[in-house]
């Protein structure tokens, strides 16, 4: 393997706390440790194949562990083998500039990558090991759908969102015998608003993995009412969808790696329920504040020792691998094992990993009577 002397940062997909405390890991751990030169791309895949980094060095990282999102940018729309560009007539094709990429890393001196980001941005990682460039990923999401590694940074932070959200909206609720309905994140899968909700105390939770019929929603509500308590808290995952019905989509992104981006669901659950009793509905969609904000101690340890991990890795012929949580360790498993897959038992298909419909963590839900429109 050839020596390695500089390593580029991609930072891609969508931002989240603990970001900064990977790239922090990183630089200080190259300079430190190996002796290494460190650049960041700009704007993820982006920046690569536009040659558009900025040189980072102890300095340059000083103070920016606790902070949101990456001071490098990050962008979700530039998959370099299956790259998007306008023709000269209007359209657009798709070619593979991977290439070009690989060149702008010769002309800089960049023997290798450490690439941050979810499952589009570790397949693209996977494939430039393939071409035969020096690769560690580092998996990044706030959904914590990532397989082959038992939480993510960047959800301990976005939990922490939805909790406190979820602590102003309980006496806005109380105070006016109101039903509130609260949309939160993670695409197909449910781990936000089950362990937000959770933790928030909702009295109903949706999500995708448990498909919901609207008349046992508000049947929990009325119990509620029977008891004397006149306001309930739903929180509804954003891929949350009824008993026989499919999820609402928001918009298409043609150019995105992630074109379909869900939401509006909250909005539907709310116009139901209000058919159906009368008490007054509110629906709060929490969005990109789920996203935003300082970073949560565990957030930036573990991000921090990810990154660690990464140039170890790099610098000890682990190229080619995902660093990971496992248990209280961070190890590592090969991206072969990880882009599009399942490992360690996880209910895994199509590389997410879902919520167990029947797992211990919903079971401790319905233990304390939260409902999910299943029963």
């Amino acid at each position: 393997m050839k020596q390695i002397k500089k390593v580029g940062i991609i930072t891609g997909g969508g931002d989240c706390s603990g970001l900064n405390a990977v790239i922090n890991g990183i630089t200080k751990t190259a300079i430190n440790k190996y002796g290494i030169e460190v650049i960041g791309y700009k704007r993820g895949y982006f920046g690569l194949y536009h040659n558009d980094f900025q040189v980072l060095d102890l300095k340059a990282v000083s103070g920016t562990m606790h902070e949101g999102g990456t001071m490098l940018k990050a962008s979700n729309k530039d998959n370099l083998f299956n790259y998007r560009m306008q023709k000269s007539d209007g359209t657009y094709e798709y070619k593979d500039v991977s290439d070009v990429a690989v060149e702008n890393m010769k002309k800089e001196g960049v023997d290798a990558l450490i690439v941050v980001g979810g499952d589009g941005t570790l397949t693209s990682a996977r494939d430039f090991w393939r071409k035969g460039i020096p690769v560690v990923g580092v998996p990044k999401t706030i959904d914590n759908d990532l397989p082959s590694t038992d939480v993510t940074f960047g959800y301990n932070t976005s939990l922490e969102n939805i909790v406190d959200a979820l602590d102003k909206i309980h006496t806005t609720a109380y105070s006016h015998d109101r039903v509130m309905v609260v949309e939160v994140m993670g695409r197909h899968t449910g781990w936000l608003a089950l362990e937000g909700g959770i933790a928030g105390s909702a009295d109903v939770i949706l999500i995708p993995e448990i498909p919901y019929d609207i008349d046992k929603v508000v049947n929990k509500i009325k119990e509620r009412q029977t008891q004397g308590k006149d306001f309930s808290i739903i929180v509804v995952s954003e891929g949350a969808k009824p008993v026989g019905g499919d999820v609402v989509v928001r918009e298409i992104v043609e150019d995105s790696a992630d074109s379909t981006r869900l939401g509006g669901i909250g909005e539907i659950v709310t116009k139901q329920i209000g058919e159906r009793i009368e008490n007054e509905v509110r629906y709060t969609n929490l969005a990109y504040i789920q996203r935003g904000g300082i970073a949560s101690q565990f957030d930036r340890e573990v991000g921090l020792r990810f990154g660690v991990k990464a140039v170890d890795l790099l610098m000890n012929e682990g190229s080619g691998c995902m660093v990971r949580l496992e248990g209280r360790s961070v190890t590592s498993v090969h991206l072969e094992n990880v882009v599009g897959k399942g490992e360690m038992g996880e209910t895994s298909e199509g590389g997410a990993k879902y919520v167990e419909a029947d797992g211990e963590i919903v079971q401790a839900a319905k233990a304390i009577g939260i409902t999910f429109g299943d029963e």
